[in-house]
């Protein structure tokens, strides 16, 4: 099993036109120590200097509430951590049709099992997930699944968001991570397989020499349940591994958006997002 240690600098900075007189916010970019990722370090600065409260949410995910009342022209937040990321191993078990249609099962993972509006798949993709399951097992059906929608949508950005709903990407046979994320997420939950969104980083550079800092990205992949969890990326048709370093989980983006929030005064002249990943020695 391969391990990467990965210091991800993450700065969200927006601008307004004039004078904001309050904002609450929450912020999901505290990476979650879990097996497999053990987090060396991690900080949250917001800037201007602000009234901070961490708890974790219903899903688990670690959340930052914070809020500014002081009036501010510009609000700039900087989530920084180190994480030890260790590829998962082979899955271990594997269960079949009959574990996944028991009723208790179905109660224990019934989130997991229930469309939300942006990753309800339109009728296409619930024929296609059913025809390419046939007659394979869960984890083999889960995996060729994935591939199936995949391969049907370019990726391309720009033309979606991240509220856009699951049907309207594949209309448009394009989309992003969040997308294929989505539209993976709901043909696994109509043909009966549990599954969730994951949001988190990527180190784009898998074999990138230690020590040099790339332009990484807020990710979007997918984990689905068929005897255990088994995380893999759709977008990049790999495994989810030890360049993927988790955020948070749920049903769809809408649970684990990295940042939200409202405000009150001016409106909002530009939003510059960078992420920054420095894979250590």
């Amino acid at each position: 099993m391969g391990t990467s240690t990965l210091h991800v600098v993450h700065t969200t900075a927006f601008r307004y036109t004039g004078a904001v007189t309050a904002s609450y916010n929450e912020a999901r970019m505290t990476p979650l120590p879990q097996p497999g990722q053990r987090v060396l370090d991690a900080r949250l600065d917001v800037q201007p200097h602000t009234w901070a409260h961490e708890y974790r949410d219903y899903w688990g995910t670690a959340v930052t509430a914070f809020e500014v009342l002081a009036p501010h022209e510009s609000l700039v937040v900087t989530a920084e951590s180190r994480v030890e990321v260790t590829a998962p191993p082979a899955p271990r078990s594997a269960g079949d049709w009959a574990v996944l249609r028991d009723p208790a099962l179905r109660d224990r993972l019934a989130e997991f099992l229930a469309d939300t509006p942006t990753t309800r798949a339109p009728e296409e993709v619930v024929e296609l997930a059913a025809t390419t399951a046939g007659a394979l097992p869960p984890a083999d059906a889960a995996l060729a699944v994935s591939h199936a929608v995949r391969d049907a949508l370019e990726y391309v950005p720009g033309v979606t968001a991240v509220h856009t709903p699951a049907a309207d990407a594949w209309a448009a046979r394009t989309g992003v991570c969040q997308d294929m994320a989505h539209l993976v997420t709901g043909a696994l939950r109509s043909i009966g397989i549990p599954a969730r969104y994951v949001s988190g980083y990527l180190n784009p550079l898998r074999d990138g020499e230690p020590g040099r800092t790339v332009v990484g990205e807020s990710h979007a992949w997918v984990e689905w349940w068929t005897g255990e969890w088994t995380a893999f990326d759709p977008t990049n048709r790999v495994p989810a591994g030890e360049q993927h370093v988790v955020l948070g989980r749920g049903r769809c983006y809408d649970d684990v958006p990295p940042l939200r929030g409202i405000f009150a005064g001016a409106g909002t002249q530009s939003l510059e997002v960078e992420v920054r990943i420095t894979r250590e020695a």
